[in-house]
Order: C-alpha cells, then sequence, then structure tokens
C-alpha cells in the first residue's frame, strides 16, 4: 500500500495504549527486514532515517527503496526523517515522498525552536504529512552530536504545552530522561514530568533512546502517551553481530549472500521482538480501519 503519514497510527496506538515501532535502517537489506518483519507480525512500522544514512545512500534511492517495499505490503508503512537538523535536506525528503519528518531545533532557543518547528509545519501540511518536533535536549550521541547526561535538560512543561498548542504534530519528542546510544547506568526517568504532559497534551509522544530501556519502563511509559519508539543502536548492533557471528562460524565461507542472510535473519529476530514487545503485531486491521 502507499505510504501513511505519522498520526493516523499513532493517535490509534495512544487511545489503544500500545507504540508503533520506530526502527532505523542502514541500507537496503535492513530497510527490507523492518517492513518484512512488520508483514509478518501484521503490524504497522515506522521506517526512519537518520540524516547521514540519507546522505550516503541518497534521498533518491532512499526514497524509491522504502517506496517499492511499502507498495508490496498490506501494512501501514511510514517513512520517517529522523532527527532533522538540516532544512534543506528536510525539504527534499519531503518533496522526495517521506510521509513524515522530525525537525529536531532541540539545541536552539526555545523561540528558535519554534520558529523553525513552525517552518517545517508549514511544508509539511502543503505535502499533507505530519512532523515530529523535540523539545529538550536527550542524552547520548546522535547524528553525531554528543550531549554529556548531566547536561541533558528536560523538557519544561509550559513549553511543551506552547509547541503542542501552537503547531498541529503528528507526534511530540520530550526529552524526559532517556538518552541515544547505550546506557553507562540506570536511566532516571521523569515519569512525573511524562504524566502531567500526557494529562494536559493530546498528541502522541515520542520516545527516544528506547535501545536498553528495561520492558517495566518501556510499558509505563507507553501507558502514558509514548505511542513511538525509537530503536536504532540495537539494530546496528544486530546488524554488525550478524556479520562477525556468521564469518566467525564460518571462516572459509565468502559467498556475500549469505553473509547478508545471516545479518538479515539477526535483524529481524530483533525488529520482531520489539514490535511484539511494544503491542504492534496484529494491529495493522485497526489502522486500515481508520485510513
Amino acid at each position: 500500500m502507499p505510504l501513511v503519514t505519522l498520526r493516523p497510527l499513532l493517535n490509534i496506538a495512544r487511545d489503544q495504549q500500545w507504540s508503533v515501532g520506530a526502527f532505523n535502517p542502514v541500507d537496503y537489506c535492513t530497510t527490507k527486514v523492518i517492513i518484512d518483519a512488520a508483514t509478518e507480525l501484521d503490524a504497522p512500522v515506522i521506517a526512519q532515517t537518520s540524516m547521514k544514512t540519507v546522505k550516503y545512500w541518497g534521498i533518491d534511492v532512499f526514497a524509491a527503496w522504502v517506496a517499492d517495499l511499502a507498495e508490496k505490503t498490506p501494512v501501514p508503512v511510514v517513512l520517517h526523517l529522523d532527527h532533522g537538523k538540516n532544512l534543506d535536506i528536510i525539504k527534499e525528503c519531503i518533496d522526495a515522498g517521506w510521509s513524515a519528518v522530525m525537525i529536531d531545533a532541540s539545541d536552539k532557543p526555545f523561540d528558535e525552536n519554534l520558529a523553525l518547528t513552525g517552518k517545517v509545519q508549514a511544508w509539511a501540511e502543503d505535502a499533507g504529512i505530519f512532523i515530529e518536533a523535540e523539545l529538550g535536549a536527550i542524552g547520548g550521541v546522535e547524528e553525531d552530536i554528543s550531549v554529556d547526561e548531566e547536561d541533558a535538560r528536560l523538557a519544561r512543561i509550559d513549553q511543551a504545552v506552547e509547541m503542542c498548542e501552537t503547531y498541529d504534530l503528528g507526534v511530540f519528542a520530550p526529552a524526559i530522561g532517556t538518552a541515544h546510544g547505550v546506557y553507562k547506568g540506570e536511566p532516571r526517568i521523569s515519569f512525573e514530568r511524562l504524566e502531567e504532559m500526557y494529562r494536559r497534551l493530546p498528541v502522541p509522544f515520542a520516545l527516544h533512546g528506547g535501545t536498553g530501556l528495561s520492558d517495566e519502563i518501556i510499558q509505563r511509559c507507553i501507558t502514558l502517551g509514548c505511542s513511538k519508539i525509537n530503536i536504532s543502536t540495537n539494530l546496528k548492533y544486530r546488524f554488525i553481530d550478524g556479520f562477525c557471528t556468521y564469518h566467525q562460524d564460518n571462516p572459509a565461507d565468502y559467498e556475500p549472500l549469505r553473509v547478508i542472510d545471516a545479518q538479515y535473519a539477526a535483524v529481524k529476530a530483533l525488529v520482531k521482538e520489539k514490535i511484539e514487545q511494544f503491542g504492534g503485531a496484529g494491529r495493522a486491521g485497526d489502522i486500515m480501519s481508520a485510513l
């Protein structure tokens, strides 16, 4: 089916208290894995590209990969740009067919973040798609920009309300104490802040830094409106480990397709595990009836 945008999926997920898995592919193999796994589980899915991945393969190339794979599956697929910091690339992705984009101006003063979000919002409205916006600084490393955990700032509730009342966002990403990459210690999630935003804001939330969170934390976040959960680091580890493990077990095998199959299987097991953990399995019909 054609690509779909964020809000129809995430509104239903929020209302029913489950979450759509958002996975960051790194090449065609992992893109296919994400959509194949969702198809097998009859689940909606978000394939979200980092800016560096888009720049490596090319905007038109990646758009063609995902559009072709989405056309061949009956489940809803979103092609999303993750952590868009370059306005030119964001606009190019919208023009190339991305069905959702994120404007990440969270490192800017709030007024500038709001203004940049509005600019991208206008482009998205013209294209008939929804956007994701971020407030506060999520710790760890993303797009080669490091934010020390001790300096990571949580989203202010008053600013969150202003941003979400100003723009009709597809999903809102507030900093609540999670971190990109691998956690160095026990994550300290500000559930009180998340609960207050959930009570005051009807927009679905995105949970960044999903790799390494306990199931208890994930399930609690889902009940408090986190309807999109991002998995990137874990996928990268499975992708590399799939290659290394196969080559270690089969040192004389230099047939590339068998190595790619091993990576495919390793990543697919992860994607299916996360879709089921987030409650998305079997939910494609709920989305389809609302589209």
